[in-house]
C-alpha cells in the first residue's frame, strides 16, 4: 500500500479531534494538510450524550444530532464539514504501530501514515472486570460504555429485558448517570460500590447524601461498602445473578460497569516520557518528542492554578487541550508566542432532573449552603472548599475559584451561599 503523507495527523477520534479540528481549521488549515485518524465509524461526536439523552426512552438523542461541537454550542461538523475544509477522516481505522522516531503510523490493514506534526488524542479505555479475573465477568449482557457501538448493544438489552432487573457496578459518573437512565427505562436498578459515598473523588459526604437519597426516591436501591465478585449466568450465557464480596447476590438481567479508565498509551511505550499515568507535556501540550503533542484524557500537564502536574478526564478540558495544542501548534510555525494553558477545574454532570457543576479543587474544610433535601421539589445547594482561609470552589463560583478570596467565618459563608460569590 502506499504511504500516506499528512503535514498534521490527529490520532483518535474523539471530543479533543473534534475541537482540534475546527481549530486547524479557524487557523487556517489548508485542504490535504491535515488528517484525522478514528478507529470509530463515525465523525467525532460528543461523547456525554452516550450515557444520558441517547439512553431515553423517548426524544432520544442520535446522530447528526450530536457531533461535535455542539456540546459547546458550536457549530455541528457532520462527515461532510471535513471533506469541505480538505481534511481527511480515516474512519474505522485502527492503528496498531507507533514509530515516533521515523513520524510514522501504521494501521491493522497494514496502511503507513506519515506526518511532520502528530496530535495524540487517544483518549482512554474502559477498565473491565475480565482485566482481574472475575468470575463469570464474559457473560453476556455485562455493559461497558465508551463508544456508541456500546451503547447502541445497551439500547438493545433496554429493550429485549423490559422491565427488567439491571445492577450497576461503580458509583462515579458513568454510574450514576446510567442508574439514572436505566431508572427512566423502568428497570429495577440496584447500584454496588466500595466507596462510603457516590462520587467520592469530587462529592463531599453532605452532597454525596443528597443524591444517594434522591435516587433512592427514584427507586434505585444503593448497596455501598461492598463489590461484585463474581457472575452467574444462565444457559444462554447471559448474566442472572451478580455476586457481592459481603455474600449478598443480587438477581440482574443487564449489568453496566463503571469502574474507571486507563489513559490508551500503549502505542507509545518507551518513545516518549510520562508521568501521573499520561504523556507528559507542557503548557502547550509539546511532549518530550519534537512534533508530537498530546491532548485530553492521555496528557499530563502542569495546572497553573495550584502549582501542581495532573491529568484530567472530562470532556471540557478536553476540548480546552485541544484547541491550545492546535494554536501553539501554529504560534511556533508563525514565531510567535501565546500564553501557557491555564486551566481551571470544570466538571458537570445531568441526571434526571438533576445538574451540577464543580469549579476548581475539592481540598481543606468543606461549607454546604441552600436547600439540599432529596425531597424538595426544586432542591438548589453549593458548597465551598477551605482551605488555608481562603475559599477553593462550587460565572460567579468559578470567580471564587480562579480568584481565591479570604473566607473570614465558616458560619458566615453557609449563611451567604451564593451571595458571598456574588460580591467579589
Amino acid at each position: 500500500m502506499a504511504e500516506k503523507h499528512f503535514k498534521y495527523v490527529i490520532l483518535g477520534g474523539g471530543v479533543a479531534a473534534g475541537y482540534a479540528a475546527r481549530e486547524f481549521a479557524k487557523q487556517g488549515v489548508k485542504p490535504g494538510e491535515l488528517a484525522i485518524i478514528s478507529k470509530e465509524a463515525v465523525a467525532p461526536y460528543e461523547r456525554p450524550a452516550l450515557s444520558k439523552a441517547y439512553l431515553f426512552p423517548e426524544g432520544a438523542a442520535r446522530l447528526p444530532g450530536f457531533h461535535v461541537c455542539v456540546g459547546s454550542g458550536g457549530e455541528r461538523l457532520l462527515a461532510e464539514w471535513y471533506t469541505e475544509k480538505g481534511i481527511s477522516l480515516f474512519l474505522s481505522t485502527e492503528i496498531v504501530k507507533a514509530d515516533l522516531a521515523s513520524k510514522t503510523l501504521i494501521s491493522a490493514a497494514g496502511e503507513t501514515f506519515k506526518y511532520h506534526i502528530l496530535i495524540i488524542a487517544t483518549g482512554s479505555s474502559v477498565i473491565r472486570l475480565t482485566d482481574f479475573g472475575v468470575q463469570g465477568a464474559d457473560s453476556k449482557n455485562i455493559f461497558y460504555l465508551r463508544e456508541i457501538d456500546d451503547a447502541d448493544k445497551l439500547i438493545e438489552a433496554i429493550k429485549a429485558k423490559k422491565n427488567g432487573k439491571a445492577v450497576i457496578v461503580g458509583g462515579g459518573y458513568i454510574g450514576l448517570e446510567l442508574g439514572a437512565a436505566l431508572r427512566i427505562n423502568n428497570l429495577d436498578v440496584n447500584m454496588v460500590y466500595p466507596e462510603p459515598w457516590c462520587m467520592p473523588r469530587l462529592f463531599t459526604s453532605g452532597i454525596a447524601a443528597f443524591y444517594e437519597g434522591y435516587y433512592e426516591n427514584k427507586g434505585i436501591k444503593i448497596i455501598k461498602g461492598t463489590v461484585a465478585v463474581g457472575f452467574t449466568a444462565d444457559a444462554n450465557g447471559e448474566v442472572k445473578e451478580v455476586k457481592l464480596k459481603d455474600g449478598r447476590v443480587l438477581e440482574a438481567d443487564i449489568v453496566v460497569v463503571g469502574v474507571g479508565g486507563r489513559p490508551l498509551t500503549v502505542l507509545f511505550k518507551g518513545q516518549v516520557e510520562e508521568e501521573k499515568g499520561g504523556i507528559k507535556t507542557d503548557g502547550f501540550f509539546k511532549t518530550s518528542v519534537p512534533d508530537v503533542y498530546a491532548v485530553g484524557d492521555v496528557a499530563t500537564f502542569p495546572m497553573k492554578l495550584y502549582n501542581e502536574i495532573r491529568r484530567v478526564e472530562h470532556v471540557d478540558h478536553a476540548r480546552k487541550s485541544a484547541e491550545q495544542a492546535v494554536r501553539a501548534i501554529y504560534a511556533s510555525e508563525e514565531g510567535k508566542s501565546i500564553d501557557e494553558y491555564d486551566y481551571l477545574p470544570f466538571f458537570y454532570s445531568r441526571s434526571f432532573d438533576l445538574s451540577w457543576q464543580f469549579y476548581g479543587d475539592n481540598v481543606g474544610e468543606t461549607v454546604l449552603f441552600g436547600d439540599n433535601n432529596p425531597t424538595s421539589p426544586k432542591p438548589k445547594f453549593g458548597s465551598y472548599w477551605i482551605k488555608d482561609g481562603k475559599v477553593e470552589e462550587n460565572k460567579a463560583i468559578a470567580k471564587v475559584a480562579r480568584v481565591q478570596p479570604p473566607a473570614e467565618s465558616l458560619d458566615q459563608l453557609a449563611k451567604e451561599g451564593l451571595t458571598f460569590a456574588c460580591k467579589i
